[in-house]
């Protein structure tokens, strides 16, 4: 038996416990009564996917369906994988231990550029061609992907049958039931994607040809066989009735976030230029605290976490927040429970926060000022100003707090050697803001960690036009910092160069890119993010042997009306938005965050009218 085989090889690798499975929380069925088997991918590690909150989610959302048996799967580290090879295991799903091979839909969530490689891996690990044209036409199994990274999926257009774009609460659930459908018809996969090229959200790649200029960038997309010439994503619509789970499965082995999360809001209101998930998550949808408290509660409760966090791209924007807490505290302190808000902003921390945040025990503050001067801010359209920044820290440092994490960004647009000495400047700030601070901590020295990653142009935002700064432009502005560097009560870090050049080249690539993803992974390239595993020497040598050019995706500028990859794709904000956006990022002009006034991003279509009724400034648009 299969499970005999993987106890005998787990005394071999490191960290067994994340390939057992029989967590506490995890759901086993019969799987004789389900009509279909979703096999959930995280082409990461355990520890890392485990503390996915969008996993955890649909986990509990399809698995609350009877007819439906959702489990997960994760990448095997290299030394697993070695140990599957070898002794012909199969990659397999955790609650059963059944090969990924045997399940009806093969789901994969995308969170980032450089797990694509993995994906491949997991696929051959279980024993299905990672092409999807040498699939044939059988219904199952279907490879299906989501997340963030789906917002451009033509990289990997070749490996997956269909993409599911935006939110898939609703979503997934509607693919399952046509799925069952075509099951029970006996249709095989091609008619299957015909029809699921009609459900709003699903994008088939292989109904659509795309042409390309003598110049290497698109000319057309053409749509085929009745697919859809615009893809628009799915949103929930309304948060507070929306699905959440009232237990998660509680690994047995240290993950990296392990505690409670509850979903306060989704969505961003600031507009900062740089960042893709507060466009593409857009419209800004709120949770009624009620909900959220009471999730909380029951999650607590039955996982038995001590500490919970409220969890969002901007938790410190819930305009019902301060009550929220208040409410928490009533049976948070009562049972020993800490609150964390990982998504602060510096222009509305306050004192009150600090109490609350704090009143069963003390977590790390980090702060994203993200540029180093106010002009370049007010270029990403940041909207944090020096002053926000002193104020915030001083209030952390009178409150007790020792050190701050500060992000940084290098090679944002118009960026100069002076706004990256200004990073530096900053944090030097700081240090000398906590011995100016008469009520900070006596007698104990202050740590400022400075974390500097390097921009990646990213789709569907308003810097999508920009070229990204060369390896060699990026290494200079890393070591102009360190030159300027003069405190021991700082502690700077920085990204790799090369990783961040291949993560550009696959966020704004095409479909001609699965080329090379194919040649890396036959070269043996996996786990692309982590540092001991990354290879820049068989990434060059693939895109050569691709015949591609990488300085071509990821350094070049785009001219506005030049055919984009993703143009087909619809995430609810207009092309012509995100152009007036970067042309007042070259001016250093900010915009007001959305409930100051609406700008006019396209978003509130997807909700079907303003999105804020309350705001006299938000004007529907059509």
């Amino acid at each position: 038996m299969l499970r005999d085989t993987i106890e005998q090889v787990l005394l071999k690798v490191q960290k067994p416990a994340q390939y057992i499975g029989g967590e506490l929380g995890s759901i086993v069925k019969d799987r004789d009564g389900v009509d279909l088997r979703f096999a959930f991918c995280f082409p990461d590690t355990y520890d890392v996917g485990m503390s996915h909150l969008g996993m955890k989610i649909l986990y509990g959302l399809l698995n609350e369906r009877p007819d439906i048996w959702c489990e997960r799967v994760f990448a095997p580290w290299v030394d697993m994988e070695e140990q599957m090879r070898e002794n012909h295991i199969p990659l397999y799903a955790l609650e059963s231990l059944d090969p990924v091979a045997d399940f009806d839909i093969v789901g994969f969530t995308l969170q980032y550029e450089l797990s694509f490689t993995n994906i491949l891996n997991m696929l051959d690990l279980a024993g299905i061609p990672v092409l999807a044209a040498q699939r044939g036409d059988s219904l199952a199994p279907l490879i299906v992907a989501g997340g963030p990274c789906a917002c451009n999926p033509e990289p990997l257009a070749d490996f997956i049958d269909l993409f599911l774009l935006g939110e898939g609460e609703e979503l997934n659930l509607e693919l399952c039931d046509l799925y069952l459908t075509c099951k029970k018809e006996g249709v095989g996969k091609g008619e299957f994607l015909r029809r699921a090229a009609q459900i709003e959200g699903v994008y088939v790649p292989s109904l659509y040809d795309v042409q390309y200029k003598e110049d290497g960038t698109v000319e057309r997309v053409t749509p085929r066989e009745g697919a859809p010439a615009t893809v628009r994503k799915r949103i929930v619509r309304e948060m507070s009735s929306a699905y959440f789970p009232e237990n998660f499965v509680v690994p047995f082995t240290d993950i990296v976030h392990d505690r409670a999360m509850v979903e306060v809001l989704r969505g961003c209101i600031r507009g900062c230029r740089f960042c893709q998930a507060g466009f593409i998550y857009r419209p800004l949808r709120e949770k009624d605290p009620g909900v959220i408290d009471a999730q909380a509660k029951a999650l607590c409760k039955n996982t038995g976490y001590d500490e919970v966090s409220l969890t969002s791209l901007s938790t410190s924007d819930l305009t019902t927040l301060e009550g929220l807490l208040d409410e928490m505290l009533t049976w948070t302190e009562d049972e020993k429970v800490s609150l964390s808000l990982p998504s602060l902003r510096v222009d509305n921390f306050s004192k009150e926060l600090v109490d609350r945040i704090t009143s069963v025990r003390k977590s790390g503050l980090t702060f994203a000022p993200e540029a180093g001067t106010q002009r370049l801010r007010d270029a990403i359209n940041k909207n944090v100003t020096q002053g926000e920044i002193d104020r915030t820290c001083a209030l952390a440092f009178e409150n007790g707090y020792t050190g701050v994490k500060l992000y940084f960004m290098i090679g944002l647009p118009t960026e100069t050697m002076e706004d990256v000495e200004g990073i530096v400047e900053t944090a030097q700030g700081v240090v000398e803001l906590y011995y100016k601070t008469k009520e900070h901590a006596k007698g104990k020295g202050v740590q400022v960690s400075v974390s500097t990653a390097c921009f990646v142009p990213k789709p569907f935002t308003p810097f999508q036009f920009e070229p990204q700064d060369t390896m060699e432009q990026l290494a200079q502005k890393q070591e102009r910092m360190r030159a300027v560097l003069r405190s021991k009560k700082i502690k700077l870090s920085c990204h790799d160069t090369q990783v961040s050049f291949i993560e550009g080249v696959f966020a704004r690539g095409d479909r001609r890119l699965g080329k090379a993803i194919l040649c890396a992974w036959e070269s043996g390239c996996t786990f692309d993010g982590w540092s001991e595993r990354f290879s820049y020497e068989r990434w060059m040598a693939a895109f050569a042997e691709a015949g591609l050019d990488p300085a071509f995706y990821a350094n070049r500028r785009r001219p506005y009306d030049e055919v984009l990859p993703w143009d087909h794709l619809d995430y609810g904000v207009s092309k012509a938005f995100l152009v007036r956006e970067n042309q007042l990022a070259h001016q250093s002009v900010a915009t007001p965050h959305c409930r100051q006034h609406c700008s006019g991003c396209g978003a509130n279509k997807l909700l079907g009218g303003p999105c804020f009724g309350n705001d006299a400034n938000d004007t529907p648009v059509v």
